[in-house]
């Protein structure tokens, strides 16, 4: 995922950290901060994958918690419950049309903003300007 996004600094090169999409982290940062609508960027960067995983709660000392754990102490303790989504095996690049993205990605889509309790205004599937999908 690092290496396919490029995910490393500009001026020092050192990697930065990547994951899969964690919605329960979104949607407490979402709430404390009044998002409403968000940017989907790097899209394309999950092409190349058969299935695609999506956090949506943690476990904590045995048990399923749906919310993020604010205290230091039981976040450094908890375990990501992960849905898994099926990958869609298709470039996304020339794609400028929310209805031309493959069915499995406008899947994705839907189930982050559900989980996440936000809208998507825009979506990047390349790293150039002209390869943002705007709603």
């Amino acid at each position: 995922m690092r290496t396919i996004g490029s995910e490393y600094g500009a001026t020092t090169g050192r990697p930065r950290r990547c994951g899969w999409y964690d919605a329960a982290l979104v949607k407490y940062s979402r709430m404390i901060n009044g998002m409403e609508r968000v940017a989907i960027t790097k899209l394309d960067v999950l092409s190349s994958f058969d299935e695609i995983k999506v956090c949506v709660g943690y476990e904590l000392n045995g048990k399923s918690i749906s919310n993020f754990p604010t205290d230091v102490n039981k976040l450094t303790r908890v375990i990501p419950i992960y849905e898994s989504l099926p990958g869609w095996k298709k470039s996304l690049s020339e794609i400028s049309n929310y209805n031309n993205l493959p069915a499995e990605a406008k899947d994705y889509l839907q189930f982050i903003a559900h989980q996440s309790r936000f809208e998507i205004s825009m979506i990047g599937v390349g790293p150039k300007r002209n390869q943002t999908i705007e709603l």
